[in-house]
């Protein structure tokens, strides 16, 4: 995955911390009735933020930054020492404001990004297969004449606009804070030089509609990585679907906190109980019928779940192919040869650690589901959009 941190945990807590202190300053101000609300959240005062987006891709960068903090943080503990030595506190105040001139400050311009009223809303509507079927619909009405039906930029109306619209088959809704996102599509996005290029769409889609739009772009986009790929670059969640189970009290697939789950449209018949994973079948067709002993649990939303799974899966056929979850959500495998027919190949969400030798004492080739199972966990999905670690 191009985010990943590749094992440097320093930045994992800087990016992190930055998104925090920002999110939580923004919170204090908004309990103080310093700020107020823009569509339904409290709104970033600043046309600045700190950018740990671009942080990320220049770590030179990143490393200054840091540097900075720490020198920072010394000078802080000088200032405490000098109320206290008051014969040593010309020279502790001399010594400090030159530390922190002589500090490695990084570039302004790669510390700081645009910021919008939004940039730190999140989305208060779930990652859904109704809610990317509800959002399929919205960009068929108000978007696919300039952006395409799939999404690169290359609708009828393309040619016409000021700049030709951008390529959501790319890392781009990734790369970018949801807020930021969220703003663009309701008020349009402007240039450098302060020209509309893009109309907002406030007046046409409400809160909840802009989020499904969101959802149905990052369904949309990770199905054409995939096919131009071959993997999904970027990490997707399997969408959240409407379930029956044989456990009652388990109705959807949110309900399964912290478990692997296998996606299956393969005649239950052929299937054996697995316990690794939650295995949830997604038939053809609604069925009333009872869930079969061989799967937990039978998708109840067919034709969203086939639409959104459709998206995800690059529109390549689904019969016979089953998906699988990390703990967390994520989609990190697909096999379309048959339930036991999986093979390392079919990791299609990993670090660059998965292209190591496996150890001599790992899985033996014949059970390659738990090797897969066991690169997971290994290696969980970690990455950066809008300068926050997920």
């Amino acid at each position: 995955m191009n985010e990943l941190i590749n094992n440097a945990a320093w930045l994992e807590w800087l990016l992190e911390g930055m998104h925090r202190a920002q999110w939580f300053l923004l919170r204090v101000m908004h309990a103080s009735g310093l700020v107020g609300d823009v569509d339904g959240q409290a709104a970033w005062p600043w046309r600045w933020r700190l950018a740990g987006e671009n942080l990320l891709i220049d770590q030179a960068e990143a490393r200054r930054f840091a540097i900075s903090l720490l020198v920072t943080m010394g000078v802080v503990v000088v200032l405490g020492i000098s109320i206290w030595w008051r014969k040593g506190r010309p020279w502790l105040w001399g010594a400090s404001a030159l530390a922190v001139v002589l500090a490695p400050w990084p570039s302004a311009a790669v510390l700081f990004t645009n910021a919008h009223p939004t940039s730190f809303h999140v989305t208060g509507v779930s990652f859904s297969d109704q809610a990317i079927a509800s959002g399929a619909r919205l960009y068929a009405a108000q978007c696919v004449q300039c952006h395409g039906v799939n999404g690169k930029g290359q609708g009828a109306l393309a040619a016409t606009q000021q700049v030709w619209p951008p390529n959501f088959a790319s890392p781009l809704l990734w790369r970018r804070a949801d807020g930021d996102l969220f703003w663009a599509v309701r008020h349009g996005v402007k240039g450098r030089d302060g020209r509309q290029t893009m109309a907002g769409f406030g007046e046409a889609l409400n809160v909840r509609e802009t989020w499904e739009l969101l959802h149905y772009l990052r369904a949309l986009a990770s199905g054409e990585l995939l096919r131009a790929t071959g993997n999904w670059p970027q990490p997707v969640r399997l969408p959240e679907m409407a379930l029956r189970c044989h456990d009652a009290s388990k109705q959807q697939l949110g309900d399964f906190q912290a478990q692997r789950v296998l996606l299956t449209t393969t005649d239950p018949q052929r299937l054996l109980p697995d316990p690794r994973a939650v295995t949830v079948w997604l038939p053809a067709q609604s069925r009333n019928s009872a869930v079969p002993d061989s799967v937990d649990c039978v998708v109840t939303s067919v034709a969203d779940a086939l639409e959104a799974i459709s998206l995800i899966n690059g529109h390549a056929a689904l019969y016979e192919t089953q998906w699988l979850t990390d703990r967390q959500g994520w989609l990190r495998a697909r096999n379309a040869r048959g339930a036991a027919a999986w093979s390392d190949d079919d990791l299609l969400c990993k670090s660059p650690l998965a292209d190591q030798p496996q150890a001599a004492s790992g899985p033996t080739p014949d059970d390659q589901l738990t090797r897969i199972i066991q690169t997971m966990d290994a290696e969980p999905v970690r990455f950066v959009k809008g300068g926050r670690v997920h």
